[in-house]
């Protein structure tokens, strides 16, 4: 699956491990950023000190204003963007599970946060308030294909996780799989 790493399922229990900012493609982005960002940084600190600290280049022949200095810019940039990547991928944002027990008649959605009071994200909610399954296509540009519950007294809960949309057939999949386990109707197929 895509939307859940992992799914078990007992006659009573349904848990859905959800995977956060453990993906590929972060972990992609935050290696080419952090390379990038370097080799910029560098490159301005080769052009102020005029000592080559690139084996590949030599930039001790750029002026440092103003092509040192915007290099060093661009550099710093890039190393807070590979900072807050590998912070995101290290702590798993939005990584969690989805855990249905019609045994206890809980439910319990959690995530990871950021560092503070909201590191733990949980939800805990009996299952005879859940209303329905709800799925969200919204096609386009910006393609958005979600899983929700509706739950009495609270805002609809996002089951899946945000990045790339799940195929349609796989979301229809676990939406019915889901509505079916709960004994809810599946809204917006």
């Amino acid at each position: 699956m895509t939307a859940t790493s992992t799914s078990s399922q007992s006659d009573r229990v349904l848990r859905q491990t959800v995977l956060g900012s453990r993906r590929t493609s972060n972990y992609f982005w935050a290696i080419v950023t952090s390379v990038g960002g370097a080799g910029f940084f560098l490159a301005a600190l080769s052009s102020y000190l005029k000592t080559n600290f690139l084996p590949f280049a030599d930039p001790t022949e750029l002026i440092f204003i103003p092509q040192g200095i915007a290099m060093g810019f661009y550099g710093t940039i890039a190393l807070g963007i590979a900072l807050y990547l590998w912070l995101a991928v290290s702590l798993d944002i939005g990584g969690g599970y989805n855990e249905f027990d019609l045994d206890s008649g809980k439910a319990r959605i959690f995530r990871w946060g950021f560092f503070g009071k909201n590191r733990r994200i949980e939800i805990v909610f009996d299952t005879d308030k859940v209303q329905s399954v709800r799925v969200e296509c919204q096609e386009g540009l910006n393609p958005k294909r979600a899983l929700y519950l509706r739950v009495k007294g609270m805002r609809d809960i996002p089951l899946t996780r945000v990045g790339q949309p799940l195929a349609l057939s796989e979301l229809e999949n676990q939406g019915a799989r889901l509505a079916r386990f709960l004994k809810v109707p599946l809204e917006g197929v």
